[in-house]
């Protein structure tokens, strides 16, 4: 039986890219988590700033984990890299959607994505198979 990426014929080859593929799918999950606890809680958004930069430092982690698993060597610099351009994405994407501003916040989600990103790249490197 052939595995899913085999069936379709799709495998993402770069570990950067694996990595920030799976930093996607983390923060979809908590963006729904995060919108769901809004709706059903009496927490407002002005209290969120310390759940959201759980959510996008534990989207670093797992996309540092993933790319440094992929690439089975130098887990702190594919797990930094993610991180760092994780952050780029996210910048990037919350200009355009909402044109916002330079904060002091931004310099500290770069400084939180890059650190779990290279957190969990040197976690993924020592779980590869076949070093």
């Amino acid at each position: 039986m052939k595995s899913f990426s085999g069936a379709i014929g799709f495998r993402i080859a770069s570990p950067v890219a694996s990595g920030l593929y799976w930093s996607c799918i983390w923060l979809a999950i908590g963006a729904v988590v995060l919108s769901i606890m809004l709706t059903g809680s009496s927490v407002n958004e002005s209290n969120m700033l310390p759940w959201v930069f759980g959510v996008h430092g534990f989207s670093s982690f797992a996309g540092g984990f993933a790319s440094a698993r992929r690439a089975k060597r130098k887990g702190w610099y594919f797990g930094i890299a993610n991180g760092l351009l994780y952050t780029v994405i996210i910048l990037i994407v919350s200009f355009l959607a909402t044109d916002a501003n330079w904060t002091t916040s931004v310099p500290i989600l770069l400084l939180v994505t890059a650190m779990t990103g290279a957190f969990g790249g040197m976690l993924g490197v020592n779980t590869a198979t076949g070093r």
